[in-house]
């Protein structure tokens, strides 16, 4: 989908993206490269606008503008972090370690740099993932849709501030829409499944599953100016390596939001 001004989207513009969003819970688009740093955060905040979003990025990365830039970095509130990283990140849904009352229903990726080799991404809807297990498993759907399913614990920063034990279900219904949305990671560290064996069956199949692939799941290399809008889908992101020079040192541009996109 090709936007004439990122901060601006016509009207036609606007109608295809929900379009696209509705149908699939994402929309590629690519718009014209912005120069700076402080111009892409200003494109990027009148984009939301133009599509309802609150933005809801209170992290330690955020600033005031709760925009956050993905770079490989050594700060002291980065460092150590896989999406500050070189490193392949496994599939997960946005803010899947948020509390119920903080949930992430929507975030857009927008690339600033591409890396010189790497830094694919893999998506997949999971609503389609919803459907996958209703008709195959079942059993493993209720389990998983358990409000104890998955508990991220409490976890201590540097600086001593606490982020507190997130519990709840892997699916559940958008409060607002009613529209089925996801909170999940395949990490195996610092995570911890209901104790039963549907769970722990379930939990087994989505990792299997993900990796060997849906026929409906779509490969992207964002470029400079392209980015993805969507309902907090399941993605992931393979390693990278960054180029000798400034325009191969890749920058990717993360706003998360508590709503989903109008509607959709």
């Amino acid at each position: 989908m090709a936007l004439s001004d990122l901060s601006n989207p016509s009207e036609s513009e606007r109608d295809e993206i929900v379009r696209r969003c509705r149908e699939s819970n994402f929309a590629l688009y690519s718009s014209p490269p912005a120069q700076d740093d402080s111009t892409i955060r200003r494109q990027l905040r009148s984009f939301a606008d133009a599509f309802g979003l609150r933005i809801a990025e209170a992290h330690r990365s955020g600033g005031e503008e709760g925009i956050v830039a993905l770079r490989v970095s050594n700060a002291p509130s980065q460092r150590g972090y896989i999406p500050y990283s070189t490193k392949g990140m496994n599939w997960h849904t946005d803010g899947y370690y948020n509390a119920p009352d903080n949930l992430i229903s929507a975030f857009v990726l927008h690339c600033f740099q591409q890396a010189a080799a790497g830094g694919t991404n893999d998506i997949l809807d999971p609503e389609i993932l919803y459907i996958r297990l209703r008709d195959d498993h079942p059993a493993y759907l209720n389990a998983l849709m358990h409000p104890q399913a998955m508990t991220i614990p409490e976890n201590v920063e540097e600086d001593g501030s606490v982020r507190p034990v997130s519990v709840g279900p892997v699916f559940y219904p958008d409060a607002a829409t009613g529209r089925m949305q996801m909170r999940y990671t395949a990490r195996t560290r610092s995570i911890e499944w209901r104790d039963d064996p549907a769970t722990r069956e379930a939990e087994a199949w989505l990792r299997e599953y993900l990796p060997a692939g849906d026929p409906l799941m779509v490969r992207v290399r964002l470029e400079p100016g392209q980015g993805v809008l969507n309902n907090n889908v399941l993605h992931n992101r393979t390693a990278f390596e960054n180029g000798s020079d400034a325009d191969h040192t890749r920058v990717i541009f993360r706003v998360r939001f508590h709503n989903r996109i109008g509607d959709t």
